[in-house]
């Protein structure tokens, strides 16, 4: 049998995708060289990003399974270097789509991402929980997710969505972790221990631009951004950074909460950002006999939608209604959504359909460029 072509290995490397950056290593110009001798010994020298990256082992054992699948091949060896400076800002500037100076690419005109703000009027209504399980869902039917944990002082998504591996670091280019097929992004990534973060305004404002800037994304189908509860600073934010995203409100049935969520919706007043619906948490309680028991009340969500359909002026439909439910509980403190962990219960049967509401929704024209000329007469 002959040796196997370059051409034949270099086919086989580009099924092999870089761990972090979801793209082929061909294409990404991490193949410095690859070879066969006749005796069907393959040599693979392959490009790191970065010194020390993390995903190195990975890269490894895929790029040799898929060169060993090459009829001829009897032996691979893998040697590894790292990218120069101009290399890695070449491959910088073709992730950005040929962009070579920073910027946010969902506040492009033309971005087709579905940016959704999920927000509260306080703390305690679950909303992280519910933004990482409707991530989780949404990736679980095929759609590529992103989650930013906005909330800086408090700070919980990267435990709630299982993340152990950190952030790899590509000079001033950071590639996120991917969690249940989510791409995660967050301040406890960089914070050692459980320290706290003491920030002011605008040092939240320049952390949440890198979030959104600096990280690479890829193309993501819907980006979510777990808000700190209130209307404060990272709430402002948001609306310069990414007018076009809308805001979800989470609340509890107890009308003390949702008269506080109303603020949380009506904050689109003033950043002239749409309200994209109100879910309501912690429901009820379901009792072995199938009765429900309501613990915080009932009509909060209800009360919140109506309200804030008055004030904006357009609708805000209540979305769905999430029972108490311990699996919830737990998946947050294993890193197991439990609409993975256990898709049937009654809170992650609400959840799901609210994601499926949500990612089928359409972008809509807002702040995108329609590509006509007007005529002159």
């Amino acid at each position: 049998m002959t040796a196997p072509t370059t051409e034949t290995l270099l086919a086989a490397l580009a099924t092999v995708n870089d761990p972090e950056i979801r793209k082929p290593i061909t294409e990404l110009g991490m193949v410095k060289a690859v070879g066969a001798d006749e005796s069907g010994a393959v040599v693979l020298d392959l490009y790191l990003t970065v010194a020390g990256c993390p995903m190195k082992d990975t890269l490894r054992s895929e790029t040799t399974a898929a060169l060993m699948k090459v009829p001829g091949v009897t032996g691979v060896l893998v040697r590894l270097d790292v990218m120069s400076d101009e290399q890695r800002a070449a491959l910088k500037t073709k992730l950005r789509g040929g962009v070579a100076e920073r910027e946010i690419p969902f506040a492009r005109s033309g971005s087709l991402t579905r940016v959704y703000a999920v927000a509260s009027g306080k703390g305690g209504v679950g909303k992280s929980s519910v933004t990482v399980n409707l991530a989780a869902a949404m990736a679980a039917e095929g759609l590529r997710v992103g989650v930013v944990d906005a909330d800086v002082h408090g700070f919980s998504i990267p435990r709630m969505l299982g993340v152990t591996t950190p952030p790899t670091q590509v000079d001033d280019m950071i590639m996120p972790p991917i969690s249940h097929e989510v791409k995660v992004i967050s301040i406890g990534m960089f914070v050692p221990g459980n320290q706290p973060v003491v920030w002011r305004g605008p040092m939240l404002h320049r952390a949440l631009q890198q979030f959104l800037s600096d990280v690479f994304w890829g193309d993501l189908d819907v980006l979510l951004l777990d808000l700190p509860p209130g209307t404060g600073d990272i709430a402002i934010s948001i609306g310069q950074l990414l007018p076009t995203a809308e805001i979800l409100v989470v609340t509890t049935p107890q009308l003390a909460a949702a008269e506080v969520a109303e603020r949380a919706g009506a904050i689109a007043l003033q950043t002239h950002q749409r309200v994209v619906g109100v879910v309501e948490n912690m429901s009820w309680l379901e009792l072995p006999d199938g009765s429900r028991q309501e613990i915080f009340g009932a009509g909060g969500g209800k009360a919140v939608s109506e309200s804030l359909t008055r004030s904006i002026g357009a609708e805000v439909p209540l979305l769905g209604q999430v029972p108490l439910d311990t699996r919830l509980r737990i998946g947050g403190d294993e890193g197991m959504p439990v609409v993975l962990a256990d898709p049937d219960s009654p809170a992650a049967v609400a959840l799901r359909a609210v994601a499926r509401g949500l990612a089928s929704r359409a972008r809509g024209l807002s702040g995108r460029s329609l590509g006509v000329s007007p005529i002159k007469r």
